[in-house]
Order: C-alpha cells, then sequence, then structure tokens
C-alpha cells in the first residue's frame, strides 16, 4: 500500500444515503427543508436547519442516534479497513462524517477527512459552516458548489505526495466529477453507475486521464477496489508490493498475473 492513496467521497459511497437529508428525514424536518432550499446555498441552509432542529428542542443526542442509523452495505466496512484509505473528501459536514466513522469503527482508517467544518457550541447546538468561506472569495471554479470544490483539495492532496503514487477515487455525485479531472493516467477512477458524476463522464470519457472502473453498489466497489490494490501492488517495485491486501472469502485473490484483473470497464459514449 506504499504506493496507492485511496480516496473516498461520504454521502451514497461509503453511507447508502446523503448524511443531510438523513437527518432532516428522520427527525422531521423535511418539508421546512425543501420551503427554504429556493431562498438559500445548502450549506448555509444546513446551519439554519441545525438551528431549527434545537429550538424545537432536538439535541445533539438526537442527532447522533439517528446518524447512527445511517444505512450502510455491510460490505463497506471491510473494504475499507482492508484498503486502508487515506480520506475522505465529502460536501456533508465534519460532525455527521465523525460521528458516522466512529460508531462504525472506522475512524482510525483514514489519516484525513476534508468536508464542511462543524462543532457543538458553547450551547450544545451544531453549526455547519463551509470548507471554503465563498462570502469571503470564490474558489473559482464552475463545476463544484460554491462551499467547496473538491478538485481543489485532491489537488493539495497531490502536492503533498511523496514519490510516484496512484490515487484512487471514488464517488458518485457531481462534486466528484471535478477531483476527477485532476486524476493523472497513472490513476483511477471509481465512479457509482447511473449516478450524477457517471452520468456526467459519460458526456465525455475522454476528459477523464484515469482509468475508470464503475460499481454499483458495496459488494462491487469492495470486489473491484481491492482487486485494483493487488493489482497496483503487484506492480510496485519496492519490499511492500509483496504484501497482498486480503480479501473476503466471498471474492477470489487475483493470481499474480496481471491479465487476470479485467480491462477498465467500458464507458458508453
Amino acid at each position: 500500500m506504499a504506493g496507492i492513496v485511496v480516496i473516498f467521497d461520504f454521502d451514497k459511497t461509503i453511507i447508502d444515503c446523503d448524511s443531510d437529508n438523513w437527518v432532516l428525514d428522520e427527525l422531521g424536518f423535511t418539508d421546512l427543508f425543501n420551503q427554504l432550499l429556493p431562498t438559500m446555498p445548502w450549506n448555509p441552509l444546513m446551519d439554519k436547519m441545525m438551528k431549527e432542529l434545537h429550538a424545537q428542542g432536538k439535541t445533539i443526542d438526537d442527532i447522533v442516534e439517528v446518524l447512527k442509523r445511517a444505512p450502510i452495505h455491510p460490505r463497506i466496512v471491510p473494504a475499507i479497513k482492508a484498503a486502508h484509505a487515506l480520506g475522505v473528501v465529502s460536501d456533508a459536514n465534519m460532525f455527521f462524517i465523525e460521528t458516522i466513522l466512529e460508531h462504525l469503527g472506522l475512524r482510525e482508517y483514514f489519516s484525513e477527512i476534508d468536508s464542511n467544518p462543524s462543532f457543538v457550541d458553547e450551547e450544545e447546538k451544531l453549526r455547519i459552516f463551509p470548507y471554503h468561506d465563498f462570502t469571503e472569495s470564490s474558489h473559482g471554479c464552475n463545476l463544484c458548489p460554491p462551499n467547496m470544490c473538491k478538485g481543489r483539495v485532491i489537488e493539495r492532496i497531490q502536492a503533498s505526495l511523496e514519490g510516484k503514487k496512484k490515487i484512487i477515487y471514488l464517488g458518485d455525485g457531481s462534486g466528484d466529477y471535478c477531483p476527477g479531472l485532476k486524476l493523472g493516467e497513472a490513476d483511477y477512477m471509481m465512479p457509482r453507475k447511473n449516478y450524477p458524476v457517471w452520468d456526467l463522464i459519460c458526456r465525455n470519457p475522454m476528459l477523464i486521464k484515469a482509468e475508470i472502473y464503475e460499481w454499483t453498489d458495496g459488494e462491487e466497489l469492495e470486489k473491484v477496489l481491492l482487486q485494483l490494490i493487488n493489482m497496483i501492488s503487484l506492480e510496485e517495485d519496492d519490499a511492500n508490493s509483496s504484501q497482498f491486501i486480503s480479501v473476503d472469502c466471498k471474492l477470489q485473490t487475483m493470481s499474480a498475473s496481471k491479465n487476470a484483473f479485467p480491462h477498465a470497464l467500458p464507458v458508453p459514449q
């Protein structure tokens, strides 16, 4: 794994829902959210919704209990534990992400989380703020929402990497398209099939320099991700390249031949 960096989106990639919508739906605030959505950007609206939640008697514990129930495919947890991912790049928020990862016993597997900052204030109320403070200046990307450009996050990560490391990026949403454009020819893009990022890629697959490997659910995510990691590990010349990532017994560990690994999955033109 010395030469591999795995980066996950969070909503609808690690968990099988949008964490913002999940909390609002479970606590009964969906109608109010939908009424206000046309009037303001998503990120400041979520901060406003937290104020509404607390004003109507909902507590941090109520939010935490809902987050612990967030749906997740049973193969996602073992996939992350086997991959030892570098980080999460998500347009959710830090409190939601860390609460869920800690509940799943996964927090230690991520060395970095990039998301909208959030904290519990002195009144025990959750506050949510933008990753990029767009009230002060724009991040300059017209592909991403004003509060966060994931492509800029990926560029920062790329600049910090030492040696020839290959990135595997997994995502589903339209916000995952920009970071996909930042990947190089030696990297790998894993878009969730029939989700917004997949649709954007299909419009012009040649814009993505990285090899593209689709996935549809947690089981396929695990299989493709771990086979990719094993294939890359075989190609490394350093001492760590001889160590395989253990794959669940339901999957076959790939053989030493690179030909055993399927070709990059075609993207419809």
